[in-house]
This record gives C-alpha cells, sequence and structure tokens, in this order.
C-alpha cells in the first residue's frame, strides 16, 4: 500500500443525506431515534477500517421538519454511546463556539476522549443559523466576522485547558500517597476580548492530548481559521478545478503561517448512488428525487438563495437576477457554491432542487463501484482531497453499499488500509499527539 491512503469518514445523518431517505422503502425510519441502529453502523464502519463517524449538530430545529428528518442528534451522548460498542473508529462531534462556553465545552470533549482512549475530534463551527440565538435569550443572531473573532480566541482558551494538566501531573503513586503533582496543574488565567476563563480543567490530560481540531466553513475566514487552527476541514465542492482551488489555497495558507500542510487534512463531502451499472445507479438516484417534496426544497433554495419562488415556477429557469446576496448570505461557502451550479449548468427550478437535494451542496455521485471509487481516486491524486466524508443517500443501505463495493476496490489499488494501525484517531489521520503548551 502506497505511503499516502484515504481518510474516509463516514457522516451520520438521520435517515441519510439524502433529503427524501426516510420515504425511501429501503429505509427504517422508525429507527431513526434507536441507539442501537446507530451502535450497528458504527460497527460496520469500523469493520470496514473507516478513520470517524461523524455527527453534526445545530442548536436550533432545522428548517421545515415537516417533510425530512432534519432533526438533531446530540453528538455528545450518542457518541458516547458509539464508544462503548466499538473500539478503534474516531468519534467526531460538532460544537459551536457561538452557542457554548469554553470550559464546558473543553470538559465534554476530554472526557469522550478520555471514555474512548483517544478517539475524539472537534468540529469546530460557529453557527450560521440565525433562528438559534432565540433558542439562547439572544436578541440577534451574531453577525459572521464577530461569530469568528469569537471562535479563534475560544479555541485558544480550549486549547489552553487542555494543556492545563501536563502529562506528568497524573501521578497516582500509591507508596507515596502522591495522586497528582500540582506543580504541573496551571491556571490558565485568560482574560481577552470575549471571554474570561480561569482554568484548570478539572480532568487530566486527555489520550490524544488534545481532540482532533476539524473545521468546517470555506468562506474567507473559514479559510483563515482553517489555516491556522484546524488539522482536518469538511468541505463541499461539486467540481474537481473547484476542489483543487480550495486544497492549495489552504495548504498554501497553512505553510505560510509555519504549519506543515501534509497535517492539515482536506476531505469534502461525497453521497454516492451505487449500482451494478451506471444506468441502474442512476434510476437510484431519480427514485429519490421523484420522493422530494418541493414545499421543503423551495425553503430549502428561500434559505440558501433568498429566493422566494412557488410550485408553479418549477419548471421555469432559475430567475438568476432575483438572487438575494446582501448581507451575511453573500458572504457563505454554500450560498457560492449554489451560485456557481446554476451559471455552469444554467439549471430549471426542478433540476436545482434535485441537485440539492442529495447532500445539501455536496457532491452527489452515481455509478458502479468502479465508477465512484475512480472519482475518489481522481480527487485524491489530482491535489483535490486527503480523503472524503461519506455520505450515504440513505441508512444502512446507503452504507452497505460502499463499505461492501466501493472499499474493496479502493483496497486492490493500494488507496485504502485493510486493517487499522493505531488505536487513536490522531493516529488514523496520520497527527502527532501534541505536547502540551507552557503556561504563559
Amino acid at each position: 500500500m502506497s505511503a499516502r491512503t484515504l481518510r474516509l469518514n463516514l457522516f451520520v445523518y438521520p435517515g441519510g443525506h439524502h433529503e427524501a431517505a426516510w420515504r425511501y422503502h429501503g429505509t427504517d425510519p422508525e429507527r431513526i431515534l434507536d441507539i442501537g441502529f446507530y451502535q450497528d453502523l458504527a460497527r460496520r464502519a469500523e469493520a470496514a477500517a473507516f478513520d470517524a463517524v461523524f455527527f453534526a449538530d445545530g442548536p436550533s430545529l432545522a428548517d421545515n421538519v415537516r417533510y425530512a428528518s432534519r432533526f438533531r442528534l446530540e453528538p455528545f451522548t450518542w457518541l458516547s454511546a458509539l464508544a462503548a460498542a466499538t473500539e478503534r473508529i474516531g468519534l467526531i462531534a460538532t460544537a459551536s463556539t457561538t452557542y457554548t462556553e469554553p470550559y464546558n465545552l473543553a470538559r465534554l470533549f476530554s472526557s469522550l476522549d478520555h471514555l474512548s482512549g483517544g478517539r475524539a475530534g472537534w468540529n469546530i463551527v460557529t453557527t450560521g443559523a440565525p433562528q438559534a440565538a432565540g433558542n439562547f435569550g439572544l436578541d440577534v443572531h451574531p453577525v459572521h466576522a464577530e461569530r469568528y473573532e469569537r471562535a479563534r480566541e475560544f479555541v485558544e482558551v480550549v486549547t489552553k485547558l487542555w494543556d492545563s494538566w501536563e502529562d506528568e501531573a497524573l501521578v497516582v503513586d500509591q507508596k507515596s500517597g502522591v495522586f497528582a503533582d500540582t506543580d504541573r496543574i496551571h491556571a490558565i488565567d485568560h482574560t481577552g476580548p470575549r471571554l474570561r476563563v480561569r482554568g484548570p480543567l478539572n480532568l487530566p490530560r486527555s489520550p490524544q492530548g488534545r481532540p482532533v481540531y476539524v473545521q468546517a466553513g470555506s468562506s474567507e475566514d473559514g479559510r483563515s481559521f482553517a489555516a491556522a487552527y484546524a488539522e482536518a476541514v469538511f468541505t463541499a465542492h461539486q467540481t474537481l478545478r473547484g476542489a483543487q482551488e480550495f486544497y492549495a489555497d489552504l495548504k498554501a495558507r497553512a505553510g505560510a503561517l509555519g504549519r506543515d500542510p501534509d497535517r492539515l487534512l482536506v476531505l469534502p463531502g461525497i453521497s454516492p448512488f451505487i449500482g451494478s451499472t451506471e444506468a441502474e445507479a442512476r434510476a437510484l438516484h431519480k427514485e429519490f428525487d421523484e420522493l422530494t417534496q418541493p414545499e421543503y426544497s423551495l425553503q430549502l433554495l428561500r434559505r440558501l438563495l433568498g429566493l422566494r419562488l412557488s410550485a408553479a415556477e418549477l419548471d421555469g429557469p432559475v430567475p438568476r437576477q432575483l438572487v438575494e446576496t446582501r448581507g451575511e448570505r453573500g458572504n457563505g461557502s454554500r450560498f457560492r457554491l449554489v451560485l456557481d451550479i446554476i451559471d455552469r449548468e444554467q439549471p430549471t427550478v426542478r433540476e436545482l432542487l434535485h441537485r440539492l437535494a442529495g447532500a445539501r451542496g455536496h457532491r452527489v455521485v452515481a455509478g458502479t463501484p468502479e465508477q465512484v471509487a475512480d472519482q475518489l481516486q481522481e480527487w485524491f491524486e489530482h491535489g483535490a482531497a486527503d480523503g472524503f466524508n461519506v455520505m450515504p443517500p440513505w441508512l444502512a443501505g446507503g452504507f452497505d453499499l460502499f463499505a461492501d463495493q466501493v472499499v474493496p476496490v479502493l483496497r486492490e489499488r493500494g488507496l485504502f488500509r485493510a486493517a487499522y494501525d493505531g488505536a487513536t484517531l490522531r493516529e488514523h489521520y496520520g497527527l502527532p499527539r501534541p505536547a502540551a503548551a507552557p503556561v504563559r
């Protein structure tokens, strides 16, 4: 096997990533709140030697749950249950820097890392949903730039808390009676423009030293943030060229900050429809699209682009001139991605809605196992990706097809491991365990 191999995460979404997944006859919608279902799924991903399972989260109810399974499972609770059912696979959770406090978040992730033996990863988000503000007693959702300014300070505080115990601080010497060397446990005494935290953390440094830092966001602020802090980046791209440009830009930014670009993994999302022939895969994709509810899809388009359209306009062209670009929406990476689809493909409204139904702007592919593997290999070998977030259109069958039919092809080509080499998420990702930074 080559020295550089793919990193693969299973991105878990209730029911699956296609917005109509819960209506597909191959799903088990009655099990989307059954922890046993997710434990079985995690065990299958571990049997396939996936790097991690990833649970996204948001602190508000997603738009229009009337038509899609868009509720949110609280990830720490569920990943803890998955940790007990697995041994090696990484466990990545989203947590917001806007709507949590750094001390509580540091404790949660450190506890998950201890509980799992070093398998935790933090997907750092600033939360883009404005409706979240009302759930936390705020009248107004902080603007984009303000959220990122808080996020930078937030990550620095969490890092200090994770490093507030030196590795040698836990002594546990029964003979001498010394449990911990308090000279190696440090208050952080952080006072910044937005946060004030005394510390230290109230539990020892975790197995990985720090859980893996993951970031999701491709705006200008998001790229700068990722270059400075992230060790893995979750991103969405539709074309090889767009993915290559993002990959090169992010690696260059990291290098300019004195970081090793190889220690910043770029992991686009991909949602595969797999069939024994390409025609069969495309027919499966079409079957899913025909299950979509136009009312839900039109609300998604309104949220992404500011377009207010009716069902009567589904088969007409997308009114490009009416796209809302004012304010924060125009700064978002997903806004620009959808705008690029419109400009490049000139779809009808219905065609655009079907493009977005599969994975909310992430790349959707339909083909045989070999064709899906070809696309992964092309992006991996041509400077567009270090691996992928696999986003099955439906669960659990969509993942089973990928694990049973695509993964063996990748292994035959020397692109993916046959078994784990390490035990922690950092080891799976090829990342070093960081030393605790000295207290300043």
